[in-house]
């Protein structure tokens, strides 16, 4: 892989990251066959609503991330993870620390503490954030592997409310920054990779979409232009014209 996204030692070729909170099992693996994603999460809440295991109905070769959906502090993120260790799901845990029912915003203080306690007890944690500099540090010491910020409130399909904060984690801390909740459309993704951004995660976009397999194939390809713009270098920018071609030698009548 000569582009891989690297997560604690573990790399992916894909940048795309699928949520699954609004699939079904056979949407899940037509999303994930068309976009290509290689890592599903899943909250562990929603095992027991699906028959049989769950890790049977995953594609081969998807990594599955089960996150700590329901928590409201960092003790009961610590006990859901501990939970989805024992089920087969591995160290890798995405911790979802949510207090507030009317906006779903993630409790940044309870979830920096959470990464603590988790990653002091053999998980790999990624944080999903509100978008704040000194939290982010905080959750990097903590022992994270990588920042998930929302772009904007979970669900909303908002696009890039948060850009400019965004902007800041990718500039100042030395991880991973994956764009979680908010993005709405593949061009919100793409502009979300041009920024610098390591991954994008989508759920309600694709999950909501009339053509659930086209748009997953559209939020792959705009990842993937993105990432290819960034590394590419981004054109200069002017606050006036500049002619693409010379203002001489014009053909004289």
């Amino acid at each position: 892989m000569t582009d891989a996204l690297v997560i604690a030692g573990h790399e992916f070729s894909s940048r795309f990251i699928l949520g699954s909170g609004k699939f079904d099992l056979d949407l899940i693996r037509a999303a994930v066959e068309h976009a290509k994603a290689e890592i599903v999460t899943l909250a562990l809440r929603r095992v027991n609503s699906f028959s049989g295991n769950i890790l049977e109905h995953i594609p081969e070769g998807v990594t599955l991330l089960p996150n700590t959906s329901g928590a409201r502090n960092a003790e009961e993120a610590l006990k859901i993870a501990r939970l989805a260790r024992e089920a087969g799901c591995g160290g890798l845990i995405k911790i979802e620390v949510i207090r507030d029912s009317k906006y779903l915003l993630p409790d940044n203080y309870q979830t920096a503490k959470a990464c603590e306690m988790l990653a002091k007890d053999g998980f790999i944690p990624l944080p999903y954030m509100y978008p704040d500099l000194y939290a982010a540090r905080d959750m990097a010491n903590a022992g994270a592997a990588a920042i998930m910020p929302l772009a904007a409130p979970i669900g909303s399909n908002q696009g890039l409310a948060a850009k400019q904060f965004i902007r800041i984690l990718i500039e100042e801390i030395d991880l991973p920054i994956i764009v979680d909740a908010g993005i709405g459309k593949p061009s919100q993704a793409c502009e979300a990779m041009e920024m610098g951004a390591a991954a994008v995660m989508a759920n309600t976009a694709i999950a909501t979409a009339g053509n659930i397999v086209e748009m997953a194939q559209a939020f792959r390809h705009a990842i993937i232009a993105g990432r290819t713009a960034y590394l590419a270098g981004m054109g200069r920018v002017l606050d006036r014209g500049s002619a693409s071609s010379p203002l001489t030698g014009f053909i004289q009548d």
